[in-house]
C-alpha cells in the first residue's frame, strides 16, 4: 500500500490515505468492529436458544439450525473473501457486505417462523463471514510493520472476547428485553463501522479482469465442499454421525467436492485461494496452530457452558458470569503484548501463549462433583492470560515470511482454518465426552456388585428419607434407585469431563511445537503493502 495513489485508484488531492496515517487506523478500527459483530452473532444466540424456540415453534433439535446454519455461511464466505475483495475493492466489498449483514440482522428479528429465522442466519453469517478475513487484512496492509502488533492486539479482542461475552449478553438482552434484541444490536455499531470504513478506505474502481479470473467449478465445489462438511461436523454427533444416512451422504459429498476444489486450486494459475502457501514449511505450521487455536478457544466455549448446565444446573446468565472471565482479563494483558513483542522473539511469546492455554485446560482435568462456577475462576484466568500471547504473535509470525501478493489468500486461509479447527474442536468435544461418559458409566455399574452392602444401605437410607417426607413406600424405594442412577451418571460425566479437558490440554502442547519450529523473524522480511490505499 502506498501513499500516493496506485494506477487506477480514485485520488483525492489533499488526503492522506498512507499506510499508517489516521484514516487507515480508523479504517482498521472499523474493521476490527465489524469483525467483532460478526463473531458475537456466532454465539449471542445459544443462551437464549429456549426463548426462541418457544416464540418459533420449534423443536430443540429443529433449534440448532440457527446456529448451524450462520456457521455454514460463513465458511462458504471467507473463502470467496479474497477474490471479491480484490476484484471488487476491499472498500467496496466491505461496505456492501456491513451493509447486507445490518439488514440481514434485521430481517433475523422479524422471523415468522423456524425456516424464515434460518434463511436470515445464513444470510447474516455470509455477509458476515466477509468481515473476519478483511479486518485481519486490513491490519497487514493498512498499517506499518512497526504498527501491525498493535493491530494484531486489538484482533485478538475480537477473536477471543466476542465469544466470551457473547452467551452472557445474549442471555441479559434476552431476560431484559426479549430475543430480538440479539439481532437489533448489530445496528448501531453496523452504522459506525460503515462510516468509518467509507471515511477511511480510498476508493477504487472495480477490476472487472480479476472479477472474471474465477473457475466456476471451484466456486461449486468449495461450497459444497466446505458447507456439507460444516453441517457434518455441527450436528455429526446429535445424528449418530455415519449412523444417520443424512451425514453420511454429506460426509461423502463434502469429501468428493475438496477433493476437486484442491486439484482445481492447483492447476488454476489465478487460483480462488492460494493453496500452495501451505506448502511453505513456517505458514504450514503457523496454519497447524491456528487450528489447534480455533479447536481449544471454542471447546472451552462448548464445554465450560455444557458442564455447568449439566452438572450444576446453571442458568443462562449465571453460565455468562463465568464464561466473561475467559474474556474480561485479557483487556489488561493485550496493550503490554506489543510492547513485549519488540523486546522478544515473538515465537517464544506465542509458545508461553499456547503452554498457558493448555495449562488452562489441566487445571480443569481434575474436577469433582463440587466443582462449580467459583472454583472454575483460576482456569478461565489462566486461559485469558493466555490468549493474548498467542493472537497477537501468531498473527506476526503466520505472516511475516509471506510476500505482499500473497496477503488476501493468507488472510482466508489462516480465519478458514481457526474456524475449520474451532468446528472440528467442538464435534470432537461432544463425541469424545458422550463415548468416554458411556465408558465410565459402564465401569460403574460393573463395580456395584463389588459394593452392594455398601449400595443397599444407601438405597435403604435414602428411601427411609423419601418416606419421612411424605412418599408412598414403593415411589420411596422406586425414586432412591433412580436418584442412585443420576448420581452414577453424572459421576459418569464427570470423569469424561476431566478426560476431555485433559485431551485438548495435550494438543494445545503440539501447538507449542509447532510455533517453535518456525524460523525467526529477520530484519530483511519485507512489510507486505497493499493496493487499497
Amino acid at each position: 500500500m502506498h501513499t500516493a495513489a496506485t494506477a487506477g485508484t480514485v485520488a483525492t488531492p489533499g488526503i492522506d490515505y498512507g499506510v499508517g496515517s489516521r484514516r487507515a487506523w480508523i479504517a482498521v478500527l472499523g474493521g476490527l468492529i465489524g469483525a467483532f459483530m460478526a463473531i458475537l452473532d456466532i454465539q449471542i444466540t445459544n443462551a437464549s436458544m429456549k426463548e426462541i424456540q418457544g416464540s418459533l415453534g420449534a423443536t430443540l433439535e429443529e433449534g440448532s439450525w440457527i446456529s448451524t446454519a450462520y456457521l455454514v455461511a460463513e465458511m462458504i464466505a471467507i473463502p470467496l473473501s479474497g477474490w471479491l475483495s480484490t476484484g471488487l475493492s476491499v472498500r467496496r466489498y466491505l461496505l456492501w457486505s456491513t451493509s447486507a449483514f445490518i439488514l440481514s440482522s434485521l430481517l433475523c428479528s422479524m422471523a415468522w417462523d423456524l425456516n424464515s429465522l434460518i434463511a436470515f442466519r445464513a444470510l447474516q453469517g455470509f455477509f458476515g463471514g466477509a468481515l473476519i478475513p478483511l479486518a485481519f487484512r486490513l491490519i497487514v496492509e493498512c498499517l506499518p510493520l512497526a504498527k501491525r502488533a498493535t493491530g494484531m492486539a486489538l484482533f485478538g479482542v475480537t477473536a477471543t472476547f466476542a465469544p466470551s461475552i457473547g452467551p452472557t449478553l445474549g442471555g441479559w438482552l434476552t431476560e431484559t428485553f426479549s430475543w430480538h434484541f440479539l439481532f437489533y444490536i448489530n445496528v448501531p455499531p453496523g452504522l459506525m463501522v460503515l462510516a468509518m470504513l467509507a471515511w477511511g478506505l480510498e476508493k477504487q474502481p472495480v477490476d472487472w479482469q480479476k472479477l472474471g479470473q474465477f473457475s466456476l467449478w471451484g466456486i461449486v465445489t468449495m461450497v459444497l465442499g466446505l458447507g456439507c462438511l460444516e453441517v457434518v461436523l455441527e450436528e455429526g454427533n446429535r445424528k449418530d454421525w455415519f449412523g444417520s444416512d443424512l451425514i453420511r451422504n454429506l460426509a461423502f459429498i463434502a469429501a468428493i467436492n475438496l477433493v476437486i476444489f484442491v486439484v482445481l486450486q492447483f492447476k488454476s494459475r489465478t487460483p480462488l485461494v492460494n493453496l500452495r502457501l501451505l506448502g511453505g514449511r513456517d505458514f504450514a505450521l503457523s496454519s497447524v496452530a491456528y487450528f489447534l487455536l480455533g479447536l481449544g478457544l471454542f471447546g472451552a466455549i462448548y464445554l465450560i457452558p455444557l458442564y455447568l448446565s449439566q452438572i450444576h444446573n446453571y442458568s443462562a446468565l449465571e453460565i455468562g458470569k463465568v464464561i466473561m472471565w475467559m474474556g474480561f482479563p485479557q483487556l489488561l494483558i493485550l496493550p503490554l503484548v506489543p510492547k513485549l513483542i519488540e523486546r522478544w522473539d515473538p515465537r517464544y511469546l506465542a509458545a508461553w501463549g499456547f503452554l498457558l492455554f493448555a495449562a488452562s485446560y489441566w487445571l480443569n482435568s481434575h474436577m469433582t462433583a463440587d466443582y462449580g462456577g467459583e472454583q472454575m475462576l483460576l482456569a478461565q484466568i489462566v486461559r485469558a492470560m493466555g490468549q493474548p500471547f498467542i493472537l497477537v504473535p501468531i498473527g506476526i509470525i503466520a505472516t511475516m515470511h509471506l510476500k505482499p501478493q500473497d496477503t488476501a489468500s493468507a488472510s482466508t486461509l489462516l480465519n478458514l482454518i481457526r474456524n475449520l479447527g474451532g468446528a472440528c474442536g467442538i464435534a470432537l468435544v461432544a463425541t469424545l465426552l458422550d463415548n468416554r461418559a458411556r465408558e465410565h458409566l459402564a465401569y460403574l455399574k460393573e463395580s456395584v456388585p463389588a459394593v452392594d452392602a455398601m449400595v443397599a444401605e444407601h438405597l435403604s437410607a435414602q428411601a427411609a428419607k423419601l418416606f419421612a417426607s411424605g412418599v408412598d413406600p414403593s415411589a420411596a424405594d422406586t425414586l432412591a434407585r433412580k436418584m442412585f442412577a443420576d448420581t452414577l451418571t453424572r459421576e459418569a460425566f464427570m470423569q469424561a469431563y476431566n478426560d476431555v479437558f485433559f485431551a485438548i490440554g495435550i494438543l494445545l502442547c503440539v501447538a507449542v511445537v509447532a510455533v517453535l519450529l518456525i524460523r525467526p523473524r529477520t530484519s530483511q522480511v519485507p512489510a507486505p503493502a497493499g493496493d487499497m490505499h
